[in-house]
């Protein structure tokens, strides 16, 4: 299938490693021009150099995406580096699984406000482009709450809301706003990965637990992530697509 991404022009907020990564890679690798950002400078311009020998332009800023100003003038400098604005792909998380104050207010910025600020900045653009689309990664944390109330789930929760009012607002400006959610997903580096070797009895309880009898991989959730940001799906919108291997019980409405 012909995605229609190249020449597109994307900012992917969080595209250092894992989920965030594989999307900013097959973007490229459709032709999409692609910004980055996250907090390590060094990262940011491993990955600018990887994405630019897709033969595609690539820029990236390192900032703390909980501070406005920083988020919106890296917009506005993807915008300028490249003329225009496609695709915004908000993929910030504080992956803070605590629950007291602290854990709370560190979700409600991350997760929530900078998912907001990058698609306040991104908006004006998206409504000139021909293809515009956002597209947030959310979590199967937002559709259950097993063992209590915790600021993660919420927030995800929060950003699917948010994305379904966003959709109805900008769906006469031709703009689309999607979800995705992932379940459980592997990388070394990431939260199941530093499981694995800390605590190895729950991992395997983890991994036994999902029919499919495996965790997913960023490449798994970036191909619906891409997928729901090109035109190829130009009549999706509002939608939150599960990622989980059958692992959530619940039904969608």
């Amino acid at each position: 299938m012909d995605l229609k991404l190249k020449g597109k022009n994307a900012a992917v907020v969080g595209a250092t490693r894992g989920i965030g990564r594989a999307i900013a890679g097959m973007l490229a690798s459709e032709g999409c021009n692609v910004s980055i950002c996250a907090r390590t400078e060094i990262s940011v311009y491993a990955v600018v150099k990887e994405l630019s020998a897709e033969g595609v332009q690539a820029m990236g800023t390192s900032l703390d995406v909980s501070d406005s100003d920083s988020q919106t003038h890296w917009i506005n400098d993807t915008v300028e580096k490249f003329g225009g604005l496609d695709i915004f792909i908000a993929n910030a998380s504080a992956m803070n699984l605590g629950v007291d104050d602290e854990a709370w207010r560190q979700s409600f910025e991350i997760d929530m406000m900078a998912t907001f600020t990058g698609a306040e900045a991104a908006t004006p653009y998206l409504k000139n482009s021909d293809a515009g689309a956002m597209v947030f990664i959310s979590s199967i944390a937002a559709l259950h709450t097993p063992g209590g109330p915790k600021p993660y789930g919420a927030m995800k929760a929060a950003v699917i809301n948010y994305a379904k009012g966003m959709a109805r607002s900008l769906a006469p400006d031709g703009v689309r706003v999607n979800t995705v959610s992932p379940g459980n997903i592997y990388f070394e580096d990431g939260v199941w990965g530093r499981t694995e070797k800390a605590n190895p009895e729950f991992f395997r309880r983890q991994v036994a637990a999902n029919p499919m009898g495996r965790m997913g991989r960023p490449e798994e959730v970036a191909s619906a992530a891409v997928f729901l940001a090109s035109p190829a799906s130009s009549f999706v919108s509002g939608t939150n697509l599960v990622v989980d291997g059958a692992l959530t019980l619940g039904v969608q409405y």
